[in-house]
């Protein structure tokens, strides 16, 4: 691919993220266009759970790939009638119609219960056994749209919402602990490391806070925005920005131990093996750099925009492109191989459980992949 032909690719992925987005910023009503979110998996006792395109928790009973519980009636829409005052279905243009709520985060799971938070701007906490729900936070009204997943620890929950605002819950009740401003919203997922929490904003800057009371610890700033959830490692926190650069930061003072240049916005939170960082990018590469100095050891062309986040199975890690195509790349050897082509946008996180990737697609159900083999196995249906 020449320079040219790069440079259109480029700005036909900032078209499409542009036109995702759209349905983010705005809290109107854009006709013909809506959030679809995006929501990866979280495997926890053999279950599945994912936030899925009709705006419900949805659990997969994986060992008979069946829902849990097995009478869909029973599972726990996320959906609110008239919310942004527009029609999912576009038949009935504005103010008509149910709204299903899109769900960009990934659940959580932590003791007998799952959360999960949604565009609607509320949290919602769903007993396992039944997902009946817990409780919902706020319990009046609605904060502004939540992109930002979940993250928990030590019986807290921390999520960073579109009010530009990062808010610790009570995991047990919802009551909200503490709440943290920054200077612009916040799309990207919390990292939590011992008694730090890490967060990038749309104001250029990471943060460190206290995962006590929110207090701030230090602040990083970039040149771009950062929605990248952060990756700590060994002391050190990797965040992706919109400036183009994959930043390696001191998780103890937020000084700077080096900066890489990519040929396009870094969105997914990179992997990291064996003191290897494996970056995807926008620019439809993927960049495999050594964590203590940001040295380039290889780089490969995907061919298109990279914004999932990768899996590790076993010992290769494991690409998705947009357009669907999936890549193994051997930590041992840094050789890349096309395992499979799904055939469809993917923009959430990949997931991976006992050796099989599963992938959320717009079409409503769960792609299947053999990490070591390369064989599709038939959808999961996630559908109500």
């Amino acid at each position: 691919m020449n320079l040219k032909d790069k440079t259109r690719v480029g700005l036909l992925v900032l078209l499409v993220i542009a036109i995702l987005a759209i349905g983010l910023v705005g809290s109107g009503c854009v006709r013909g266009l809506a959030p679809i979110g995006w929501s990866g998996g979280t495997v926890s006792s053999g279950t599945l759970y994912v936030g899925s395109n009709e705006g419900r928790l949805v659990a997969i009973n994986l060992a008979d790939e069946s829902q849990k519980p097995k009478t869909s009636d029973q599972l726990i829409p996320i959906t609110q009638p008239g919310l942004f005052g527009c029609s999912p279905t576009g038949g009935g243009g504005c103010g008509a119609g149910t709204q299903r709520v899109a769900i960009y985060g990934t659940p959580v799971v932590a003791g007998d219960l799952v959360y999960i938070a949604g565009y609607n701007g509320k949290i919602y906490a769903y007993n396992i056994s039944n997902l009946a729900v817990r409780w919902v936070y706020p319990r009046e009204g609605n904060l502004q749209p939540f992109v930002s997943g979940l993250v928990e620890a030590d019986g807290k929950l921390f999520i960073g919402c579109s009010d530009s605002r990062v808010y610790a819950l009570d995991s047990t009740t919802g009551d909200k602990l503490w709440e943290f401003a920054t200077g612009e919203k916040i799309w990207g997922t919390p990292a939590i490391d011992g008694d730090t929490l890490y967060i990038g904003s749309f104001d250029k800057k990471l943060y460190a806070l206290n995962v006590a009371d929110g207090k701030k610890k230090w602040e990083f700033v970039t040149e771009g925005a950062i929605i990248s959830t952060p990756l700590v490692n060994s002391g050190t926190i990797y965040i992706g920005s919109f400036d183009r650069n994959l930043y390696a930061v001191n998780a103890i003072d937020g000084k700077l131990k080096w900066k890489f240049m990519g040929g396009n916005w870094f969105w997914a939170e990179p992997a990291v093996f064996n003191d290897i960082i494996y970056a995807g990018s926008l620019d439809g590469s993927v960049y495999v750099l050594k964590a203590d100095s940001g040295e380039k050891i290889k780089s490969f062309d995907l061919k298109s925009a990279v914004s999932s986040q990768p899996v590790i199975v076993d010992s290769s890690v494991i690409f998705a492109t947009r357009q669907g195509v999936i890549y193994s790349i051997a930590t041992g050897s840094q050789d890349i191989k096309q395992i499979a082509d799904i055939k469809t946008d993917v923009d959430g996180p990949l997931t991976a459980y006992e050796g099989i990737v599963y992938i959320h697609t717009q079409q409503l159900e769960l792609q299947r992949i053999n990490a070591a083999s390369g064989t599709l196995y038939s959808p999961v249906s996630l559908k109500g």
